[in-house]
């Protein structure tokens, strides 16, 4: 009988398709469901903030303490910066690297424990050919970040940007589209820059999967402000386009952003989000929290710039120093409590804005339906809005049109006959 694998998978969008390559790789066994019977539990693991090593860690515990006979194999991120450490203790079976991910199933085969962490230049070569229980389809097209930012430990786990081949991505998104996906989202650890290395670009990337037949909507993960170019804005007004951008500014106070050591300065990114603003996009961002150095005065100037910024979305993270980080070496920490009620100030502004952007854009929605839940059919529209439908009609998986909705804190509500 075939041994039964589980995987977890935390973190980002990346992280979810690294599962997908390493379940199509499973040729010798099955994939369960449950976790308790798991004679193998894989653990895709998230390192980019301490909080994200305390979840995975736990997770691993609760497994050990569950299913004692159970195989812990970590992957991911995880397996870069805490591999090594977490084996030593005898707390994992196996630890295999961001390369070693396709040779999974050979890996698992084997009756000794393991450490293949592999290299940091690898560019996979799977194409995926279904997402579980999914109804939109994440396409990795690149690896890697080139970028420093003084807070992250992202480019020493994942290595320097590399780009996947344009025909092997093209022939992702044409399997992924024949098997009925027409939401096609592009990840990667800094997917803007995907191209740079072969003479390409992110919007010349688009522009080639817009042509497939069956892709009815393209999403970008998230964009660098330096990297939306002439090219890029030219793709505004295309249908295929999902009118949602998120784009990375981390603070609003320069004075922050050279303490972070990124490239952006707030005034040129207030010109870029209102020009973005008038073709009828929402625009989300991520804002880092609490960064050593970030007083009252440079808060009170960073919350009135957000006030300024047309967002509608906003991952705002409260900042966790990273060991072996530049950002983490900075005298001037932030309180835990103050930095915990700026984030409670920042969702709470953005949160308002959305409600805001959602009253004037609450008619004809495009819907991709997820699932169903509590006799709600669940999806997200154009901007990237949350929408729950009632309906008699199986809807799950479809795409639907509403010619209006019921706009309410939580979400957009409608109902279709």
């Amino acid at each position: 009988m075939s041994k039964k694998v589980y995987f977890k998978t935390f973190g980002c969008r990346t992280n979810q398709f690294d599962t997908q390559i390493m379940i199509s790789k499973l040729n010798d066994f099955e994939l369960t469901q449950d976790e308790s019977e798991a004679d193998i539990v894989v653990v895709n693991s998230c390192t980019v903030t301490n909080g994200a090593d305390s979840s995975v860690r736990g997770y691993i515990n609760s497994v050990k303490r569950k299913n004692r006979e159970g195989k812990v194999i970590l992957a991911g991120c995880g397996a870069h910066s805490k591999g090594e450490e977490l084996f030593e203790k005898g707390d994992l079976f196996g630890v295999l690297g961001h390369s070693e991910k396709e040779n999974i199933n050979t890996l698992l085969k084997s009756n000794n424990r393991f450490y293949e962490i592999g290299d940091l230049d690898h560019i996979d070569s799977s194409v995926v050919t279904e997402f579980l229980g999914k109804s939109r389809a994440f396409i990795k097209v690149q690896e890697g970040c080139d970028f420093r930012c003084s807070y992250c430990i992202i480019p020493y786990v994942r290595g320097n940007a590399r780009s996947l081949p344009l025909e092997q991505i093209k022939e992702q998104v044409r399997v992924l589209a024949a098997n009925g996906f027409g939401e096609f989202i592009l990840t990667g650890t800094n997917v803007g820059s995907y191209g740079k290395d072969r003479g390409l670009s992110i919007a010349k990337l688009i522009k080639e999967l817009s042509m497939i037949r069956g892709v009815r909507r393209v999403r970008i993960g998230s964009l660098e402000p330096l990297q939306i170019d002439d090219e890029f804005m030219e793709l505004l007004n295309e249908p295929f386009m999902a009118r949602h951008l998120h784009i990375a500014l981390q603070h609003t106070a320069d004075k922050m952003l050279l303490y972070m050591n990124r490239r952006n300065r707030y005034r040129e990114d207030l010109k870029l989000f209102e020009k973005i603003a008038s073709y009828g996009y929402a625009l989300g961002t991520d804002f880092i929290v609490g960064h050593p150095g970030e007083s009252d005065a440079l808060w009170k100037e960073a919350i009135e710039r957000v006030k300024e910024l047309p967002l509608t979305h906003m991952h705002a993270f409260t900042y966790s120093p990273r060991d072996n980080t530049p950002s983490a070496l900075i005298k001037e920490r932030i309180n835990g409590k103050i930095a915990k009620e700026r984030h409670r100030e920042l969702t709470a502004l953005v949160k308002e804005k959305n409600l805001e952007f959602r009253r004037e854009h609450s008619n004809n929605l495009t819907v991709l339906v997820e699932n169903e839940r509590d006799g709600l059919y669940r999806g997200y529209d154009q901007y990237y809005n949350q929408v729950f439908v009632k309906s008699s009609r199986d809807l799950k998986h479809n795409w639907i049109f509403l010619e209006k909705s019921e706009v309410e804190e939580r979400g957009n509500y409608a109902t279709l006959e």
